[in-house]
């Protein structure tokens, strides 16, 4: 552990699939570990030598502050419990489930003087944080074309994920990352197109489904997002190509470039598979050590909690256009349907 993070105590909140990667990177910060969740929390403590706090207020009250990975449907009641504590707060993506609750959330933070960070991994993969730096540095001009994609096993055993109330669907839960990577890439957006097949049906996801959105950005700039479910047991595979005026990215985590960065090795068949770095640092490891830190008055860390906002926004409005088949105008997109 360094000299910054000594002493720390962390309030887990949850004991599902996330929790292991996240335990391991506290531990290996050298951090105290105190787990609550409604299930799952003996377990997951006995297998990594946690703490079992009874209550959440027992939790609130003895951590420094508190790492969200509960369901995504209870992110907001759990934040804000959380900030009315006066404890910071780092959140697993999506932050809530709609972007309303994004700000009530941030408001509330600002209004109580603490911290909110959405964990938004994919922001710490060495690849993706590659391309920033080329980007940003202008390496291969002015970007114009970028595709990214997501593909995962299906969660069909994992229950919740599919009732869409619950998850927002493949787009919430699994595409939410290459919305927020084609806006740390590409810049805001300005318009969004989406479709699904098959469809969302009363509110419960297919078991095998993808979603394409189409993003034009501010710049000029468009990109495009693939997200699937698919057959349970499929690989985890991510990758991106974005095309500039004066050159072009590429990375897909399948390819056959010497070595292995994603890999799934042991996953039981049907469960939501979960990305593992197998080369150099683990980015959950980086992640939270730069959200720690942060918390602990260092730099002000690479995602911050409107990033979170932004890209619960933008998968609203790709459900919106999925849901109606038009073109959401970021500008005047309600989510609420008031404007309409």
């Amino acid at each position: 552990m360094s000299e910054e993070l000594a002493g720390l105590t962390v309030g887990l909140i949850g004991a599902g699939n996330i929790a292991h990667l996240h335990v391991a990177a506290w531990k290996a910060l050298g951090a105290r570990v105190l787990v609550h969740s409604v299930e799952g929390a003996e377990t997951l403590a006995e297998q990594y030598g946690l703490e079992v706090t009874a209550s959440l207020d027992d939790c609130l009250a003895d951590a420094e502050f508190v790492d969200v990975v509960t369901p995504s449907v209870t992110h907001k009641e759990v934040a804000l419990a959380a900030i009315k504590a006066g404890r910071n707060v780092i959140c697993e993506k999506p932050l809530t489930l709609t972007a309303a609750d994004s700000h009530e959330v941030i408001a509330a933070a600002d209004a109580a003087g603490v911290k909110v960070y959405p964990a938004h991994v994919v922001r710490f993969f060495p690849a993706y944080v590659a391309a920033h730096t080329a980007i940003r540095d202008g390496r291969i001009g002015e970007v114009a074309v970028a595709r990214f994609f997501r593909q995962a096993s299906s969660p069909a055993g994992g229950g919740w994920y599919r009732d869409v109330a619950r998850s927002g669907g493949v787009i919430m839960d699994l595409m939410v990352h290459d919305l927020d990577q084609a806006r740390w890439l590409c810049g805001e957006v300005a318009t969004v197109y989406a479709v699904q097949n098959p469809p969302t049906v009363e509110g419960v996801s297919p078991v095998n489904v993808a979603a394409h959105v189409t993003l034009t950005h501010t710049s000029g700039a468009i990109s495009h997002c693939r997200a699937t479910w698919a057959a349970a047991g499929t690989k985890f595979q991510s990758g991106f190509e974005v095309a500039g005026s004066i050159g072009q990215l590429k990375y897909a985590s399948g390819a056959d470039s010497g070595y292995a960065e994603e890999l799934q090795d042991g996953a039981a068949a049907g469960d939501l598979l979960i990305p593992a770095n197998t080369l150099g640092e683990s980015p959950y490891l980086t992640q939270l050590r730069e959200l720690a830190l942060a918390l602990r008055g260092g730099p002000e860390p690479r995602v911050l909690a409107a990033d979170g906002a932004a890209a619960v926004y933008l998968a609203e409005a790709a459900r919106a256009s999925m849901e109606t088949g038009q073109v959401i105008d970021m500008k005047t997109f309600d989510p609420t349907g008031a404007a309409a």
